[in-house]
């Protein structure tokens, strides 16, 4: 079944390794998951959602995400201030991978 060695290979070359470094955290699949479903989101209704998250946390995951190019950040000139986030192409392109671990989920979560 494999033919390599894992001696002969590095994990940090791999596909697998790249998505992870962009979808590691504990609140960045939750946010792709939020706009996946919900489109276009406010700052605070994403925070009321994931209820847990603090402002910094959130902003810091909503930063790297943006930085990575997964999500879009539109902040209007009012007062006050209105930012709303939604996926990018990009991001919009991991959602049948999202929906995936859903469904796995929703089979297996009885079982433990």
């Amino acid at each position: 079944m494999y033919d390599k060695c894992i001696e002969d290979c590095c994990l940090d070359e791999t596909g697998f390794n790249y998505t992870m470094s962009l979808i590691q955290g504990k609140y960045k699949l939750s946010v792709l998951y939020a706009l996946a479903g919900f489109g276009v989101v406010r700052f605070n209704e994403l925070q009321r959602y994931l209820k847990t998250a603090t402002f910094k946390t959130l902003s810091t995951t909503l930063k790297a995400l943006e930085a990575d190019g997964l999500v879009h950040r539109e902040e209007y000139p009012q007062i006050p201030p209105r930012v709303e986030y939604s996926l990018t192409d990009r991001g919009r392109s991991l959602i049948p991978i999202l929906d995936q671990m859903c469904e796995w989920g929703e089979a297996h979560r009885d079982e433990a």
